[in-house]
């Protein structure tokens, strides 16, 4: 029509530069009611307690960091509007699903069963939920299995055990293991893997090193593996 404006609505993809800008994710918000109950909570946990600071017009943070983690949970007064343990699905990704479930267990927290998916998102619903099969992952694959908790507010953790990741998953020329724990786990299940190599090949490799560390790199970055 003469004299009026079409305005497009397709999304103008081909202006958006590539992404050159790194956005670390290093603290997730969450909903309390008592800052100290909480506070003594996470500390049980054996998670390392960063700040703590009090201001006279009543705002109050408190940050802790799980071990190995590179981002943190925040929490305190006058922070959020959100409800008092409405948080949910807080990923916690280990590489060893039952010794996480028995150690967080031995510091206090309520943890659920190990479980796997019965049916799809299982791992979103509520404990007990018919869509929970109990025990790892039936063929102990990596993202398969599960347990949660929640702290006294009510909000939700879930606990994933990842041990190779999907291809593109991490940078490979930054892959590092971030405590010694995952490590050692990272290790063992190099030594198993190279134990069915030499089976295979019938021959002891005296490289095994190497072979060690080439695996345990493709572990993390998702590449194939050695044979």
């Amino acid at each position: 029509m003469s004299g009026s404006t079409e305005t497009s609505t397709r999304p103008q993809v081909d202006r958006v530069p590539n992404a050159s800008t790194d956005l670390k994710l290093e603290a997730v918000v969450i909903p309390v009611s008592d800052v100290d109950r909480a506070k003594d909570f996470y500390g049980r946990l054996g998670w390392r307690l960063d700040a703590d600071f009090a201001f006279d017009n009543g705002f109050r943070v408190v940050q802790f960091t799980p071990p190995g983690s590179p981002c943190s949970v925040q929490f305190g007064t006058k922070m959020t509007s959100a409800a008092p343990g409405s948080a949910e699905a807080l990923y916690l990704v280990v590489s060893d699903i039952e010794a996480a479930q028995a150690e967080l267990a031995a510091r206090g927290a309520r943890v659920s069963d190990v479980f796997h998916q019965g049916t799809p998102g299982a791992q979103f619903e509520a404990e007990g939920a018919p869509g929970r099969a109990n025990g790892r992952d039936t063929e102990h694959g990596s993202y398969g299995s599960f347990a949660t908790f929640r702290d006294p507010d009510g909000n939700h953790w879930l606990l994933q055990e990842v041990t190779t990741r999907l291809p593109g998953r991490i940078d490979g020329t930054e892959t590092v293991f971030v405590s010694t724990a995952d490590l050692a786990s990272a290790m063992r299940r190099a030594s198993v893997a190279h134990g069915e190599h030499e089976a295979r090949t019938g021959e002891n490799d005296e490289n095994w090193f190497d072979w060690y560390a080439a695996y345990m790199i493709a572990e993390q970055t998702g590449s194939e593996p050695p044979q």
